[in-house]
C-alpha cells in the first residue's frame, strides 16, 4: 500500500524543517566546539553533581567542576609549550654565534650593496611581522569566540542535558523510544570506552615513560614521557617514535648500554598498552581498532585538532548506532 506523502508534509511539518535547515545555517561553523562540550560536559557531570551534593548551588558547582576537569588540560598545554620553548632556547645557546661584521667583510661584495640588501630585507620583514600581525588578531578573535562557545556549551549541557534527551525523546514515537533509550545508552558506553580505555591508558603510559626516562637519565625525562602519552592516543603511532629516536641518539653518541635498555623499556611500553587497553575497555562498548584508526586520522581533517576527540567519537557513535537498528529491527523481526 502506497504512503500518501501529502499527509506527512503539512504546513506544520514544513515550517519545523525549514527552521530547521536554517538553523543548521548558523550551528554549523561553530558546530565542533558544541560537539566538544558535549563531550566534556559528560566527563564534568559527574564531579559537578558530586560538588552539588555539598554546596546545593548548581550554577557554581558545574563552574568549579569545569575548573577541576579543565585547568590539567590547561596545565598540560602550557608544560608542553613551555618545555618546547626551553628545548629550542637551549639548542640555539648552544650554538657559536658568527662575527656577522667579519663574515660581511670577507665577501666580495660591495658595502652599498650589503646595506641595500639589509634595508631591502627589514622592509620585507617589516611587511611580513604586519601581515603576521593582522592574521593573529583575526585568528584570536575566532578562538576566543570559540573557546566561549565551548564554555557556554559545556554549562549548559551539564546543567540542562537531561532535559535536552527527554525534549528529544518526546519527538520519538512510541515503538521506537526503546531503540531510542538502547542508543542513549550505547553512546555512553563509546564515551566511557574511549576515555577509559584509550585516554585512561595514555596518561598511564605517560606516567610509565616519564618515570623510565628520567630513571635512565635522559634530559626532559618528564616531558618525553608527556610526548609519549600524546602519541598513545594515536593508534598508528604509540610510544615508539621517542624510544626509537632516543635510541638512535645513544647508538651515535656511543652510550650502548642506555641504547639497549630503552629499547627494552620500549618494547615493554608497547606491550602493556595490550593488556591496559582492552582491561579498562572491555566493560564498555567493544570498538574496532580501524573504526578509531580513521577517526583518528580522518577527524583533524574535518575539525581541526578538535577531531582528535571528536572523530573517532562520532565514527564510534554511529557504529553502536547502526548495531542498534540492526539488533532491533533486523535480527529482532527474524
Amino acid at each position: 500500500m502506497g504512503v500518501d506523502i501529502k499527509n506527512y508534509l503539512n504546513p506544520p511539518i514544513l515550517l519545523v524543517i525549514f527552521l530547521l535547515v536554517i538553523s543548521a545555517m548558523f550551528i554549523f561553523p561553530v558546530l565542533n566546539m558544541v560537539l566538544l562540550g558535549a563531550i566534556l560536559a559528560y566527563l564534568v557531570k559527574p564531579v559537578a553533581d558530586k560538588i552539588q551534593s555539598k554546596l546545593k548551588f548548581s550554577s557554581v558547582s558545574i563552574l568549579l567542576a569545569m575548573i577541576i576537569v579543565l585547568i590539567p588540560l590547561i596545565l598540560l598545554v602550557a608544560y608542553v609549550s613551555y618545555e618546547i620553548s626551553s628545548v629550542i632556547t637551549t639548542m640555539l645557546a648552544s650554538n657559536h654565534y658568527l662575527d656577522i661584521d667579519q663574515f660581511i667583510s670577507q665577501l666580495p661584495i660591495e658595502a652599498g650593496s650589503i646595506n641595500n640588501s639589509i634595508n631591502s630585507s627589514i622592509t620585507e620583514i617589516g611587511k611580513y611581522v604586519l601581515q603576521y600581525t593582522v592574521t593573529f588578531l583575526s585568528k584570536f578573535l575566532n578562538i576566543s569566540l570559540d573557546l566561549f562557545i565551548l564554555v557556554c556549551s559545556v554549562f549548559y549541557f551539564v546543567r540542562d542535558g537531561d532535559k535536552c534527551l527527554e525534549f528529544v525523546r518526546d519527538f520519538v514515537p512510541d515503538d521506537s523510544k526503546n531503540f531510542f533509550d538502547n542508543t542513549v545508552e550505547s553512546v555512553r558506553d563509546v564515551l566511557r570506552s574511549i576515555f577509559y580505555g584509550h585516554f585512561l591508558t595514555s596518561v598511564i603510559i605517560g606516567i610509565f615513560g616519564a618515570i623510565g626516562y628520567s630513571l635512565l637519565g635522559y634530559p626532559y625525562g618528564i616531558f618525553l614521557g608527556v610526548i609519549t602519552g600524546i602519541l598513545q592516543l594515536i593508534p598508528i603511532f604509540g610510544p615508539w617514535p621517542i624510544y626509537w629516536a632516543l635510541f638512535f641518539i645513544d647508538i651515535f653518541s656511543g652510550n650502548y648500554p642506555r641504547a639497549v635498555i630503552v629499547l627494552l623499556f620500549g618494547f615493554f611500553l608497547s606491550t602493556i598498552d595490550m593488556y591496559i587497553r582492552p582491561a579498562l575497555s572491555s566493560h564498555y562498548a567493544e570498538i574496532h581498532p580501524l573504526i578509531l584508526l580513521i577517526g583518528f586520522l580522518s577527524g583533524p581533517l574535518v575539525y581541526g585538532v578538535v577531531g582528535f576527540i571528536i572523530g573517532p567519537l562520532i565514527l564510534g557513535i554511529t557504529y553502536t548506532v547502526l548495531d542498534n537498528y540492526r539488533k532491533e529491527y533486523i535480527l529482532g523481526s527474524e
